[in-house]
């Protein structure tokens, strides 16, 4: 004998889906851009923060990085002037960090561009925190230029945690104003 399907009661399923997938394209798909996107923002950051030297190669490294850079935040699937709200400031933190780790506060900004791009709540915003304690605190351990890579590093993870944590915050803002309960356990399991 067949299953029964489940009682008429029970609403379908939670399916999560980011707000910027439903946001209608002029061209290209919402993966490519995102992944496109994301990839030339760190590329182009790295870049410019490689570009602290003074040679004419250090120069090539600015510009080219710094184009990068806007054109990673103009690919993004969002709303045009979330992006561009997002674009200036971060670019700008991009050179505030060739002065060294005393300024990694500052990848609050880049970090606050992606949760409005990202079409984030409100309720997601105090992941913003989490960055700027990291900053602190590496900026703290690694106090010299030379030690820039490896802060940057523990800053990149410190804001992919926050990214998702800003994930979760919005799932879970969102489950609950559709009635079902927030659940750290898998989808199905009772």
């Amino acid at each position: 004998m067949p299953e029964p399907g489940p009682p008429p009661t029970e609403s379908a399923p939670f399916r999560w889906r980011e707000p910027t997938s439903l946001v209608r394209l002029r061209w290209g798909g919402y993966r490519p851009r995102l992944l496109g996107g994301l990839l030339l923002i760190v590329a182009g950051g790295t870049a410019v923060a490689g570009g602290g030297a003074t040679s004419p190669f250090a120069t090539a490294l600015l510009f080219l990085g710094s184009t990068a850079h806007i054109v990673g935040w103009s690919v993004l699937p969002a709303a045009g002037w979330r992006r561009i709200w997002a674009l200036i400031p971060s670019t700008f933190a991009m050179w505030f960090l060739l002065t060294g780790p005393g300024w990694l506060a500052i990848l609050v900004l880049p970090y606050a561009g992606w949760l409005l791009v990202r079409h984030r709540p409100l309720a997601s915003y105090p992941t913003l925190l989490f960055v700027l304690a990291g900053a602190v605190m590496v900026a703290r351990l690694f106090p010299s230029y030379s030690a820039m890579l490896p802060a940057l590093g523990i800053m990149a993870a410190v804001i992919l945690l926050s990214a998702l944590a800003a994930r979760a915050v919005h799932v879970a803002q969102v489950r609950v104003r559709r009635g079902r309960k927030p659940s750290i356990s898998p989808a199905g399991s009772p």
